[in-house]
C-alpha cells in the first residue's frame, strides 16, 4: 500500500494510551484534528497513528507537511504532490484534487495546520464532499471548527506513574552521551525534577536531554531552576505551557556557542529542509564563517536544536519562530531573505546548466527537494528584483512542468511576466518556458503565439539559442497539432546546415527530439529510425535521460510500426525506467501506452489489458486521458482490438480493471519487473 509517512529518526517513547484511542478514532470519523502546543508530540504521534493505520486504507497513507508554507497559496499543490497528482490541465489545484481523490480509499495526513486554519478549513470542507471514502488525520495547536471534525487534545507526558516524561529525557540523553546512566538517588532526583519543571512537554525534554553530553543531570536541573526563576511571572499573557516550551528553547539558545545562535537566527530563512552547501551560502558572513558554519550545524544538531534527516537538515516549527525572532532583533531578516533568493538563484543557474549533463537526473532530485525555498525565493524576487524573478522561474520550470509543478511554474512565470514588462533576455526566456506549460497544459494556442513571440525577440536580441527554444516551443505545438511537416520545417530550419551537434545546447537537444518526432508521424520511418538511434547513443554518452527517453520512445514506436514487437517493447521499458528516474508521470503513461501495444501484438492479450489499465491510471494522474498525443490514436486502437481479440472481451475487461485500480507505483514496478 502506498505510504509516504516520514521516517522517524529517534526512537518514539510512550503514548500508549493515546495511539489506541486515535487507532479508534480514525475508524469512527472522517476528520481527526489532533490539538496541543507547540513541542507537545502531536506530529509523532500522528506518524505512529498513520503507520498502525495503513492496513485499513487499500489506497494508502498519504503525508503532507505544511509547516514549510508561509502562506496558503501552495496548500492545494501541496497535497497534489502529496498524493501524486502531477496535473496537466489549467483547471485550479483544488478541483483537480478533489476529481482525483472522488474515488480513493485513503488516509490523508495533514501536519501543521495551525497558520492555515481558515484555508485548511475550505479545502477539507471540499475534499471530504468531494471524496467520500477518504479520511482526513490533522494536526494543528487549534481546531478546524468544521462539522464532523473530531478533536483529540494531545496532552504532555505523565511526569508521574508510568513516567513517560522520564524515559523519553533518558532515551534522548543516551543518546546525547553514550553509556550515560541516570542512576543513584541524586541523578534520579535531578531527572525527575527536569521533567516535572519541564511539564512533560516532549520537546522541551529533549533540549533538556541533549545538554547530558556536556552537564550532569544535577547541573541541568540547577540550570533550569535558575532560568525559570529568572523568568517567573514574566510573559504572562502565554499559556503556561507555552511558556515553558518557550523559556526551554530560551534556555537551550543561552547555552549554545554565540556562533551557533547567529547560525541559528539566520538559518530561520529556510522554509523546508536544508544542506550544509545551503547553510554556508545563505548564513555565513561576518564572524561567522563557512567553516565556522559546518561547526556551528554540528552544535546546534548535538544540542537537537536542528535535526538530521540524512544529508540534509530540519529545524522545527516552534525553534524557528524563536531563530526568526532573533533575527529580526539583529536587524538581519531583510539581508537574509535578499541572500537566500540570490543563492537559489544560483542553484537554478547551476540546475539549468547541469539539466543537460551526467547529472540530470540528480538536478531533478536536488530541485524537487528544495521546493519550497525556491518558493520563497520567488516570491522575495518578485517584489525586489522581478527580472531575476523571471529568470528563476525560466531556469526551473522544465523541471517544475515535467514533475507535479506545472500549476505552479505557469502561476510564477505568469506573475513574473507581469511585475517587469521591459524586454531582456530574461522575459524572453520566462514567455518560451509560459509558453511550454501553457503547451502541457493543452493551451496549443497561446503557447503558439508565445512561441511567435519569443522568436521575434530572439532575432531582435541576436540570440541563437533563444532561437532553438522557440523553435522547440513552435515545433512541439505543431506536433501536438497532428501537423508534422510543419514540426519538421520549423526544427529542420533552425537546427539549420550545420553538422549535428545535439549537445551544444539544451535547446538544440530539444529540437533534435522534434524533429525525430515529425519524421516519424511523416511517416518516414528509416530517417527517423536513424537519427534516433544515434541520438541515443550520444544521450548514454553523455548520461542524459530526458531526451533518451524520448529517443527509446520513438525507437519503440517505429519498431512497433515496422511489426518488431519485441524490439518495441524493449525500448519501451527503456523509456519507462528513465522517465520513472526523473518522476515524469506524463512520460510514464506514454511508455505504458506504447508497451501495452507492443505486448498486445505479441499475442499477451491479458498482459497488455493489465499495462494498458496502468497507463490509464497514470493518464489520470495527469488529468487527461491521453491528449496531445495524436501519433499514438491508431496504436491504442489496435492494441484494445488485438487483446480483445486474444483473451475476449470480459477477460479483457477484467484484466484491464485490474491496472486501473492498482495503485499506479507498484503496478507500474510489476510491469517494470515483468510480474505481469
Amino acid at each position: 500500500m502506498a505510504s509516504n509517512i516520514p521516517e522517524e529518526s529517534t526512537s518514539f517513547v510512550g503514548r500508549r494510551d493515546e495511539l489506541r484511542r486515535v487507532n479508534i478514532e480514525l475508524a469512527q470519523h472522517r476528520l481527526i484534528t489532533l490539538t496541543g502546543p507547540g513541542g507537545v508530540g502531536k506530529t509523532r504521534l500522528a506518524m505512529r497513528a498513520a503507520s498502525a493505520a495503513l492496513p485499513r486504507h487499500p489506497d494508502g497513507v498519504r503525508w503532507a507537511d505544511l509547516w514549510p508554507l508561509q502562506g496558503d497559496r501552495l496548500l492545494s499543490a501541496t497535497l497534489c504532490d502529496a498524493v501524486g497528482l502531477s496535473d496537466h490541465t489549467a483547471r485550479m489545484p483544488v478541483a483537480a484534487l478533489c476529481d482525483w481523490l472522488s474515488d480513493k480509499r485513503m488516509l490523508l495526513v495533514l501536519d501543521s495546520c495551525e497558520h492555515l486554519v481558515a484555508a485548511c478549513r475550505d479545502l477539507i470542507g471540499d475534499l471530504l464532499t468531494a471524496a467520500p471514502l477518504v479520511t482526513v488525520l490533522i494536526t494543528s495547536r487549534q481546531p478546524l471548527d468544521v462539522v464532523g471534525e473530531w478533536i483529540t487534545e494531545i496532552e504532555p507526558l505523565s511526569v508521574e506513574g508510568d513516567n513517560d516524561a522520564l524515559a523519553l529525557f533518558c532515551e534522548r540523553g543516551g543518546a546525547a552521551a553514550p553509556g550515560l546512566r541516570l542512576t543513584g538517588p541524586a541523578n534520579a532526583a535531578a531527572a525527575a525534577a527536569i521533567c516535572r519543571r519541564l511539564e512533560g512537554i516532549p520537546l522541551a525534554l529533549e533540549l533538556a536531554g541533549a545538554q547530558l553530553a556536556h552537564s550532569s543531570a544535577q547541573q541541568v536541573a540547577e540550570r533550569l531552576n535558575s532560568r525559570f526563576d529568572a523568568l517567573d511571572g514574566d510573559d504572562a499573557a502565554r499559556p503556561p505551557r507555552h511558556r515553558t516550551l518557550r523559556t526551554a528553547i530560551g534556555w537551550s539558545h543561552e547555552l549554545c556557542e554565540p556562533l551557533e545562535r547567529l547560525l541559528w537566527a539566520r538559518l530561520s530563512v529556510f522554509r523546508g529542509t536544508f544542506d550544509e552547501e545551503s547553510a554556508r551560502s545563505v548564513c555565513a558572513g561576518g564572524p561567522l564563517t563557512a567553516r565556522g558554519v559546518r561547526t556551528a550545524l554540528a552544535g546546534l544538531a548535538a544540542k537537537s536544536v536542528i535535526r538530521r534527516e540524512g544529508q540534509r537538515f530540519r529545524m522545527l516549527d516552534t525553534v524557528r519562530e524563536y531563530g526568526r525572532m532573533w533575527l529580526e532583533e539583529l536587524g538581519e531578516v531583510t539581508a537574509l531573505a535578499d541572500r537566500h533568493a540570490q543563492h537559489f538563484l544560483g542553484f537554478g543557474r547551476r540546475a539549468d546548466v547541469g539539466w543537460l549533463g551526467p547529472d540530470q537526473v540528480r538536478w531533478y532530485g536536488r530541485v524537487a527537494e528544495a521546493h519550497v525555498d525556491l518558493c520563497t525565493a520567488l516570491d522575495h524576487l518578485l517584489v525586489a528584483d522581478p527580472e531575476r524573478a523571471q529568470e528563476l522561474s525560466a531556469c526551473i520550470g522544465f523541471f517544475w512542468s515535467c514533475c507535479r509543478h506545472l500549476h505552479e511554474a505557469r502561476g510564477y512565470l505568469e506573475r513574473a511576466l507581469a511585475a517587469r514588462l521591459a524586454p531582456s533576455p530574461a522575459r524572453t526566456r520566462a514567455l518560451w518556458m509560459l509558453g511550454v506549460a501553457l503547451l502541457f497544459q493543452g493551451d496549443l494556442d497561446t503557447a503558439d503565439e508565445l512561441g511567435r513571440q519569443c522568436s521575434r525577440a530572439a532575432r531582435e536580441e541576436g540570440d541563437a539559442e533563444a532561437m532553438l527554444a522557440a523553435g522547440y516551443l513552435v515545433g512541439l505545438t505543431h506536433l501536438m497539432a497532428a501537423r508534422p511537416l510543419a514540426a519538421y520545417t520549423v526544427a529542420d530550419h533552425v537546427l539549420g546546415p550545420m553538422p549535428d551537434a545535439p549537445f551544444d545546447s539544451a535547446a538544440r537537444l530539444r529540437c533534435h527530439i522534434v524533429r525525430i518526432f515529425a519524421l516519424t508521424a511523416l511517416g518516414k520511418l528509416t530517417e527517423a529510425r536513424a537519427e534516433a538511434a544515434e541520438l541515443r547513443r550520444d544521450c548514454v554518452a553523455h548520461g542524459e535521460y530526458w531526451a533518451r527517453s524520448y529517443a527509446d520512445y520513438q525507437l519503440s514506436l517505429i519498431a512497433l510500426l515496422q511489426g518488431r514487437p519485441e524490439d518495441s517493447a524493449g525500448h519501451a521499458r527503456a523509456m519507462l525506467v528513465a522517465k520513472q528516474g526523473i518522476g515524469d508521470n506524463f512520460g510514464i503513461a506514454l511508455g505504458l501506452d506504447l508497451l501495452a501495444a507492443a505486448v498486445a501484438a505479441q499475442g499477451n492479450g491479458e498482459s497488455a489489458a493489465v499495462v494498458y489499465g496502468t497507463g490509464q491510471a497514470y493518464w489520470r494522474t495527469v488529468g487527461h486521458p491521453q491528449r496531445g498525443t495524436p501519433e499514438l490514436r491508431a496504436v491504442r486502437e489496435q492494441c484494445e482490438q488485438r487483446a480483445r481479440a486474444a483473451i475476449g472481451d470480459e477477460a479483457y475487461a477484467d484484466a484491464f480493471r485490474r491496472g486501473t485500480e492498482a495503485r499506479p507505483e507498484a503496478s507500474l514496478a510489476r510491469v517494470l519487473a515483468g510480474d505481469l
